[in-house]
């Protein structure tokens, strides 16, 4: 199986990557800057000329996107546009250019978060942005052809990011195994059209 992994440098990506890379797959890594391709998510032109030198593939994992981090009350068009376009658009396009890819039968797997759920304070594009990377996948499973599937993960804050722990009081993080497990359900399960919550 040919699996690209979008974000396969970050935390939770190398936890991913590590996980997939078994039963004699083709690991495909992506990012802005590392990895074996490089990709702008948030340039359409950027994916497409990165489908075209990857080719046909499999699976498409995505573990990448920004968003803004602050608070409501200084917030601006501008920040809130920050994850609309990166976190957002830039893993729906890697779906509405990848269709045109991927073999049948393949999967995307898409990353959102506890955040669509369980908002905290400063979160409110976070909060947006994954409740409409959750809804997308619900809504372009009822349409994609070819029997491929897709699926979002949405995560809690994760142990290996203490940096975060602060701005989440209350929340238990989650296992790192745990997280990359949900993404290996999603890529070699059957499931499609839904949000694998790892909370």
């Amino acid at each position: 199986m040919k699996i690209i992994i979008v974000g396969a440098s970050g935390t939770i990506g190398k936890k991913v990557t590590k996980a997939l890379s078994v039963e004699g797959n083709e690991i495909v890594t992506a990012g802005s800057k590392s990895g074996d391709v490089q990709v702008d998510i948030t340039s359409t032109e950027s994916i497409e000329a990165f489908y075209k030198k990857i080719g046909p593939f499999d699976a498409l994992v995505s573990v990448t996107g920004s968003a803004h981090f602050g608070p409501l009350a200084t917030m601006t068009a501008k920040d809130f546009d920050t994850g609309l376009q990166s976190k957002l658009l830039g893993q729906v396009n890697l779906v509405l250019i990848g269709q045109h890819y991927i073999n049948p039968k393949g999967s995307f797997t898409l990353t959102s978060g506890i955040l669509s759920d369980d908002p905290i304070v400063l979160g409110a594009n976070l909060s947006t942005v994954n409740g409409g990377i959750n809804a997308f996948a619900k809504a372009a499973a009822i349409e994609l052809e070819n029997g491929v599937r897709i699926n979002a993960i949405s995560a809690g804050v994760v142990e290996d990011a203490p940096h975060y722990f602060p701005y989440f009081p209350g929340h238990i993080p989650v296992a790192m195994g745990t997280v990359a497990n949900a993404y290996y359900k999603s890529v070699f399960g059957a499931l499609t059209g839904q949000v694998i919550t790892v909370w």
